[in-house]
């Protein structure tokens, strides 16, 4: 029994020590927890301001960029005396431009010598010489791109607040230095808008140039403040100079800070935003002080205070981290969903024409075969390919990958040629109406495209229609456009004759508004199973977006839809090239030397076979290099170089660039099913041939090629 009463008075006393180091050593450990987290926080907090500072200044800067450019191209190639002479209107323009931006204090142009040819502020602007300001002479000698000065003090007789200059070179067609034209920016603005984010006690910003330079600072500064880049604060920073976190006692006030800073893209800018230390201090001890309000009076409900929160921590993190998985495993689902919605319409239409060929192919080698029925399963294997052709083109024009083919043809007359077309497609029980203009539409796009976008929103009227009612296709010129086409249509060079609207107009059963913001993407459709590929809106969607125009629609349930597409109209003085049909026969060699560059060996063969059918000589390699090595130990054996596009290491674009640079005189015909450096650039001034071709297509194209040559090279004799 005492034992037993010993015991528990032992337990008791240890009970007792234990009430005491206890909660001192749980109040050590949570302060050295809050001491961590409070300072992670902190430094989130700040990554996140400067985050949004950094967005702040690049997007200003990007918008006075663009400003100056813009203001570049109106008064490029004007003489001085032609912007004086234009002076008050140049003047109204610049004013709407800083009142419209509020950054901006002023705009200005100025001559070789300094001197404002016009500015937004007066008209006319007074005789006085800006030449001894940074903005001005930092362009004398050589072109930098966009500068950014430091602060300055507006010269009497104009007055206001301070500002700095961001501004860019004037240049001669010849490169001749011929003056500046330049933005006065106010520090205000930035200061203004770190104020309003910057609300935690011991907030602090900061804009400066790289060279040291403060542009705009928060708390404000009644004196100008320089950073030196060999002090401290500009050593850290050489360390890490794209972006860093650093803890560092700020030159201007002395005052220790935790800072995080950022260089503003390309310009020699950087954004800083950081708390005080001491701020952050005060935030572990306010925290610290709430512990020990309630631990000294309570140690044991201190200690289940602690255990409560980090329980409630845990079930916090373990809630969050559900809840990421949840959000991934939906992305990952809706990508998956997505995906198999692609390959599965794509599988079910290739599948269909596969099966033809296919079927056509095992008929074909049975025996004891008519001539009709050969001729037919030939001739089926054929419009299989080129309606596979067909679908590709779809999917390359819906995703803006296809390269088109752009040519000048007016627009009323080639609606007006599908109407027979157009009749046979919607039916006898549906009326036609065309409404076309008098004068002539002109557009500089792909015609095939277009007839066949004309011909997608037509069946897509009939399907609306149910095979009966009104279709009505209007052409006419407009300069009202979309808000898609609106800063298009506003840029200098672009869509500068405005625009030709081809709308198609239906009375049949309207799209539901909750359907319109679907219709344009690939496989939606509303027609039953096997009725339907959902892609022929889709191509009239890319065909539209990749020729530089629109297409939207308007419809109301019960009282049909009215489809407008949008083309950037061409000057009325250019006619329409006239095309040689397709169908032409294939053009005989001759003898003519062709080098065939294709790493697709059954590709190859093919081409080869074909053309040496037809009387071409062929020379076939499976890269670009050994073409290029073939090219320069005899280039006069070779008539036209026949080259795949997409090829490893060097391109059929890339062989076609070398040839050019060794003054090789052979012309390249390059060949491809779909490359997006086409798609962005162009081919280069070569000839193309669209895959899948024939070889009577081939023949034309590398004859047509090889007779330029020849014409070119009688010419230069």
């Amino acid at each position: 029994m005492q034992r037993a009463q010993r015991n528990s008075l032992r337990l008791l006393q240890w009970m007792m020590a234990a009430s005491l180091a206890l909660p001192i050593g749980l109040f050590a450990v949570a302060a050295a927890i809050s001491y961590t987290s409070t300072n992670d926080t902190a430094d989130r907090e700040i990554e996140r301001t400067v985050d949004v500072a950094h967005e702040h200044a690049l997007k200003v800067f990007e918008t006075i960029d663009r400003s100056l450019a813009e203001l570049n191209e109106v008064v490029r190639g004007l003489p001085d005396d032609v912007i004086r002479d234009r002076e008050p209107t140049l003047h109204r323009r610049l004013k709407r431009l800083s009142d419209s931006l509020p950054q901006l204090k002023s705009a200005w142009i100025f001559d070789a010598n300094g001197k404002a040819l016009v500015n937004s502020l007066v008209s006319p602007p007074p005789d006085l010489s800006f030449a001894d300001r940074d903005y001005f002479y930092a362009h004398v000698d050589q072109s930098i791109g966009t500068f950014i000065g430091t602060a300055l003090t507006p010269r009497p007789p104009y007055q206001g607040a301070r500002f700095f200059g961001v501004s860019r070179r004037r240049e001669s067609e010849d490169g001749r230095f011929i003056g500046v034209i330049q933005a006065s920016v106010l520090p205000e603005y930035f200061e203004s808008f770190y104020a309003r984010i910057g609300t935690d006690p011991g907030s602090f910003f900061a804009m400066g140039r790289t060279d040291g330079a403060m542009l705009a600072h928060f708390p404000r500064l009644d004196h100008e403040l320089r950073l030196d880049p060999t002090g401290p604060v500009g050593q850290k920073i050489a360390t890490r100079p794209e972006h860093g976190l650093i803890t560092v006692a700020w030159p201007s006030d002395g005052i220790e800070r935790r800072i995080a800073y950022r260089r503003v893209a390309e310009y020699p800018i950087y954004v800083s935003a950081g708390l005080e230390t001491s701020a952050i201090r005060a935030r572990w001890l306010a925290t610290i002080g709430q512990h020990l309000v309630f631990g000294i009076p309570a140690t044991a409900l201190l200690f289940l205070l602690l255990a409560l929160a980090l329980r409630r921590t845990q079930h916090l993190q373990a809630e969050a981290a559900k809840r990421r998985e949840a959000e991934e495993a939906l992305k990952h689902s809706q990508r998956l969903e997505a995906l198999g919605q692609l390959t599965g319409g794509v599988a079910h239409d290739f599948n269909n024409l596969l099966t033809v060929i296919r079927a056509s192919v095992d008929l074909l080698n049975r025996p004891q075969l008519t001539e009709e029925r050969r001729q037919r399963y030939i001739t089926a294997i054929a419009d299989s390919v080129a309606r596979a052709a067909k679908l590709t083109s779809q999917l390359l024009a819906f995703a803006r990958r296809q390269t088109l083919k752009p040519e000048v043809f007016d627009v009323g007359a080639r609606v007006q040629s599908l109407h027979d077309m157009l009749a046979t497609l919607l039916g006898p029980a549906i009326e036609i109406v065309m409404q076309l203009p008098a004068e002539p539409c002109l557009v500089n796009a792909d015609a095939s495209q277009f007839e066949t976008a004309l011909i997608n929103m037509a069946t897509n009227a009939r399907d609306a229609m149910r095979g009966q009612g009104r279709v009505v296709f209007r052409v006419e010129a407009t300069t009202t456009v979309p808000d898609a086409l609106v800063q298009l249509s506003a840029s200098p060079g672009m869509a500068d004759h405005g625009f030709v609207r081809v709308t198609v107009s239906d009375t049949g059963v309207g799209i539901p508004a909750a359907r319109l913001g679907r219709i344009f993407e690939p496989f939606f459709t509303t027609k039953p199973v096997g009725h339907g590929t959902g892609l022929g809106l889709s191509q009239v969607f890319g065909f539209a977006r990749q020729s530089g125009g629109e297409v939207t629609v308007a419809s109301e349930v019960g009282h049909g839809s009215t489809f407008s597409l949008y083309l950037p109209r061409v000057p009325p003085d250019l006619l329409p090239q006239r095309q040689a049909p397709n169908t032409a026969p294939a053009v005989a060699g001759s003898g003519m030397s062709v080098l065939i560059v294709e790493d697709n060996i059954e590709l190859a063969n093919f081409a080869a076979d074909g053309l040496t059918q037809l009387g071409y000589s062929i020379t076939l390699v499976d890269n670009a290099t050994d073409a290029l090595a073939e090219l320069v130990v005899d280039a006069d054996r070779f008539d036209v170089v026949f080259s795949d596009v997409v090829m490893p290491g060097m391109t059929g674009l890339d062989l076609a660039q070398a040839i050019r640079e060794r003054g090789i005189g052979v012309p390249v015909v390059l060949t491809t099913g779909y490359s997006q450096v086409l798609s962005q650039e162009g081919t280069g001034g070569c000839d193309l041939v669209q895959k899948p071709y024939s070889i009577e297509e081939l023949s034309r194209v590398l004859h047509r090629a090889a007779r330029i040559r020849r014409v070119r090279d009688g010419a230069a004799e």
